[in-house]
């Protein structure tokens, strides 16, 4: 399915401009509205320190549903809480994903909780979350993990479009053998539904979006950011790692799921043969075309941020992260900014690369 959604967007007309642009069914919340509930994060979310769980539930069933619908099975998620006490909380528990649920060891989970049962705990206000963690049991596939993660606190550096994400230390236990099948670093993120939500927009989910039906600038970042991480396993207009939102009347695309990325290189990621290039590690714009205006405006925020965007993998949340990881991936974001600081490298391969015409 993955591969499936990719040759969508690379079989549809690029510069077609009359492809009916998706609709939001009802006009997003206006923040500044106090008529509005206002949206009440879950405590999970609240802060960053990286917390240890214990996630006990039938793996060995969930391994085997590596296609079609997946079914949920019940389980519990255990914490510490700060006085010392062990909190469990159920938890419903399902495969989710397309690529590591057939291929990874355990697949990635989504947890759907009940909401009385999670209440003054820390998956509060909490309906679903998902749980990223190792492929396969080992040190260097924890390294993935970690790097994920890391893009989505640049991202957040960024903008204001980026999912919460909470890092977590993980034990995996299966009910039914009484075994614990894998330890690791992991992470939990938020809904596509609860992040359109915390920033004021509505979810869409209706695919077609096209090179004319986005927010300018916002259209550049996302071509920017994709290009800045290596990902080309995505497609606005089939909604494959992207999610739209609509908000001031704008489309929105947001960024997501960079495991097929450059700057996390995983051993698994393969580029689709027709793009032209070699490894994952080759950058290759696949944003829509937008103003070049709009892309100096990108230039100069990343620009901007760069120091807080090293200062990241310098940080307490980086510790678990090799030192040869590291210095790679700050090697590796040395290139983007060389591209985007040389003019006529930025305008051959950002600016004139991009998909589409700008409408």
């Amino acid at each position: 399915m993955r591969k499936a959604l990719l040759l969508l967007l690379l079989a549809a007309p690029l510069a077609a401009q009359n492809a009916k642009a998706p609709k939001a069914d009802k006009k997003p919340k206006d923040p500044n509205d106090t008529t509005h509930k206002p949206f009440e994060p879950a405590p999970l979310f609240m802060d960053m320190k990286p917390v240890e769980l214990t996630l006990t539930g039938s793996f060995a069933k969930i391994r085997k549903q590596r296609t079609g619908e997946a079914t949920y099975y019940a389980g519990t998620v255990s914490y510490r809480s700060d006085s010392g006490q062990v909190v469990s909380v159920p938890v419903r528990l399902r495969a989710r994903g397309i690529w590591r649920r057939k291929n990874c060891e355990t697949p990635p989970i989504l947890m759907n909780f009940w909401k009385d049962s999670s209440k003054k705990t820390l998956f509060a206000k909490l309906d679903r979350a998902r749980l990223t963690f190792p492929c396969r049991w080992n040190a260097d596939w924890e390294q993935y993990v970690l790097q994920e993660y890391n893009l989505y606190r640049v991202q957040r550096i960024l903008t204001q479009y980026s999912f919460d994400v909470r890092l977590a230390h993980v034990t995996f236990i299966d009910q039914d053998k009484k075994d614990t099948i894998g330890t690791g670093w992991s992470f939990l993120s938020e809904q596509d539904d609860v992040f359109a939500e915390r920033v004021g927009a509505k979810l869409i989910t209706e695919a077609g979006a096209g090179p004319g039906d986005l927010e300018r600038y916002e259209s550049a970042f996302f071509g920017v950011f994709q290009y800045f991480v290596a990902n080309s396993d995505y497609s606005i207009r089939a909604l494959h790692n992207v999610v739209l939102i609509f908000k001031n009347f704008e489309y929105i695309p947001v960024a997501r799921d960079y495991d097929f990325g450059g700057a996390v290189n995983t051993r698994y990621a393969t580029p689709d043969p027709r793009l032209g290039i070699k490894t994952v590690r080759d950058r290759l714009m696949r944003g829509y075309c937008t103003e070049p205006e709009q892309y100096a405006k990108v230039f100069a925020l990343f620009n901007e941020k760069k120091a807080a965007i090293y200062a990241i993998y310098s940080d307490p949340l980086s510790e678990m992260m090799t030192p040869k990881v590291k210095k790679s991936t700050l090697e590796y974001f040395d290139d983007f900014y060389s591209t985007i600081n040389d003019p006529k490298q930025a305008q051959r391969q950002i600016v004139n690369a991009c998909l589409g015409k700008s409408g």
